[in-house]
């Protein structure tokens, strides 16, 4: 069994939490648009929304590689404006026996957590991979507030 881990980085955004959470779950597609140096592409694979049991795709560039991301929506919280994120397949589970991300959002801040499983201990820390999303987070709070 590998090693469990769980980082959680919150960031201010001065747009309010809530529409980055409307984003995220309602038009997730437009991400590659809003930060397209980090995101190229986000596919609805099966289902039709960002809904529990659909299942997305993301082609991203990640510290200068380009990377991909397939996931299943775990869980979809219109109350706490929360979305659980299980990675399914792509780069990150070459690392990690298991990858799940959760983002929240209130009124001024968006919280990103990582829970996962390093195949072994000498695989790092997904650092570099919270601080990209904290970057996509701060692309999309520049986004709304023009």
């Amino acid at each position: 069994m590998g090693v469990k881990g769980k980082l959680i980085a919150s960031v201010e955004v001065k747009c309010g939490g809530h529409p980055i959470h409307d984003i995220f779950h309602t038009n997730t597609h437009h991400i590659s648009n809003i930060s397209p140096g980090k995101i190229h592409k986000f596919n609805i694979d099966e289902g039709e929304s960002v809904k529990v049991g659909s299942v997305v795709s993301w082609k991203y560039n990640d510290d200068g590689k380009d990377k991909i991301c397939k996931q299943m929506i775990e869980a979809v919280d219109h109350q706490k404006k929360s979305i659980t994120w299980k990675v399914i397949g792509g780069d990150l589970l070459e690392l990690y026996n298991s990858f799940t991300i959760t983002t929240s959002h209130d009124h001024q801040w968006t919280t990103w957590t990582f829970v996962y499983e390093k195949k072994t201990e000498e695989i790092p820390e997904p650092l570099v991979l919270l601080g990209f999303v904290l970057h996509v987070t701060k692309d999309i709070e520049c986004h709304l507030l023009k």
